[in-house]
């Protein structure tokens, strides 16, 4: 009896080694994947990317943007854009440059710009005029576009300010490297050079003659008091005299940075990528006067008592307050401030901003299919966030 109980018991072990030893398909390739481990996969960098160049031995820091599209090896061709930047913004450290103009637009709206945006920055002591600092943007862009896939025939200048003097020169020097050109409360007429005002009767048309038939779109404030408008409005008449193709928006009631609205205008990167190398020689000359807002309109009291009562975030998290004393509407927020609201329409209400030249916050209120108001729209020229009026019928 003892030795068939041994022969049992030595059955079973064989048995078990023979399971810890079969080759089972998750132990393989276990064993295969520590063998062989796989290689991560590598992440590509979009976004605001750390950038140097090195002139004359002297390191140059600044950024370069690649849309979230953008890859290394795909071979597709992107337009890319030069943007100078304006005097604030001088320094070495490479980054000021990307918290305004049309940098602050890219954040704000992505989707509108399928570009590389290249953004060299130029020294606290020096102007984008200087012929060094010049040779610095062109090679800058050079560098940039050979790596990331510029394309040629879609290469844009761009630039504010101080950057807008800058972008002039580079226009005059270098007409047949753009596709097209954005100047913001630029000019010829040099604050650091006032001896330039002297040239006023030839150095505009220098420049129109110079440029040619490429497309410019010029921005400026009408209350500018750095850069006068003046400078922007001689340009425009020398280039309608000489049959260019020029724009010019003056908006009504902007001092000097008129950038943050002319950058975030949607129609403005729409119309970059309108254009293309080479240039189709149009003659086209607009002069726009651009209100901040459009003008408000008078609404009955029962079209404002149709509108106040209580909105509340979806999460109900935060609860406001629209109500109407006199003729007048007002929003009381969560924290009691109360901010008076002008109509642009019977649905449609402005609310002062922060900044006298960005867009306005504005309130849509929407409506069921009875009429009835149900909540509205904030929309702060970024995104829209949707507040629900308390006891509307939705329906």
């Amino acid at each position: 009896m003892m030795m068939v109980e041994m022969s049992r018991l030595i059955r079973i072990a064989a048995a078990c080694l023979a399971l810890a030893c079969f080759p089972w398909p998750a132990a393989a390739r276990a064993t295969a994947s520590r063998s062989h481990p796989l290689k991560p996969e590598v992440p590509q960098d979009t976004g605001f990317l750390n950038r140097r160049i090195v002139l004359q031995g002297t390191t140059y820091r600044f950024q370069v943007y690649l849309p979230e599209e953008w890859r290394r090896d795909d071979g597709k061709r992107w337009p890319i854009i030069l943007a100078l930047h304006g005097r604030g913004e001088r320094g070495s450290e490479g980054m000021w440059q990307t918290q305004i103009g049309i940098a602050e637009a890219v954040r704000n709206h992505p989707d509108r710009w399928p570009f590389v945006i290249v953004m060299p920055q130029c020294p606290q002591t020096a102007h984008w005029t200087d012929p060094a600092m010049l040779d610095l943007a062109m090679a800058s862009l050079d560098q940039e576009s050979a790596e990331f896939h510029g394309d040629p025939s879609r290469t844009y200048l761009t630039g504010l300010s101080l950057g807008g003097y800058g972008a002039w020169e580079l226009a005059r020097l270098h007409p047949h490297r753009w596709a097209a050109i954005v100047i913001a409360a630029g000019g010829v007429f040099w604050s650091y050079e006032p001896d330039r005002w002297q040239e006023v009767s030839v150095l505009p048309a220098e420049y129109a003659r110079a440029v040619g038939h490429t497309p410019v779109w010029l921005f400026h404030g009408s209350l500018d008091n750095v850069v006068p408008p003046r400078q922007s409005e001689l340009m425009y008449d020398a280039f309608k005299a000489a049959d260019g193709d020029i724009r010019l928006w003056i908006y009504q009631g902007l001092k000097h940075d008129c950038w943050t609205r002319a950058y975030d205008e949607p129609e403005l990167p729409r119309w970059l990528l309108a254009h293309h190398l080479p240039i189709a020689q149009e003659v086209m000359a607009e002069r726009l006067v651009i209100p901040i807002r459009p003008p408000t309109i008078n609404l009955s009291v029962a079209e404002l008592d149709s509108l106040a009562g209580e909105y509340r975030e979806p999460n109900g998290h935060a609860t406001g307050t629209i109500f109407r004393q006199g003729d007048q509407l007002y929003e009381k927020s969560t924290s009691g401030e109360v901010v008076q609201l002008e109509a642009e329409s019977a649905d449609t209400f402005a609310r002062p901003g922060d900044k006298p030249s960005a867009k306005s916050f504005h309130l849509i209120f929407e409506r069921n299919t009875s009429g009835r108001v149900t909540g509205y729209l904030l929309d702060d020229n970024r995104h829209q966030e949707r507040w629900l009026k308390l006891g509307a019928d939705v329906k």
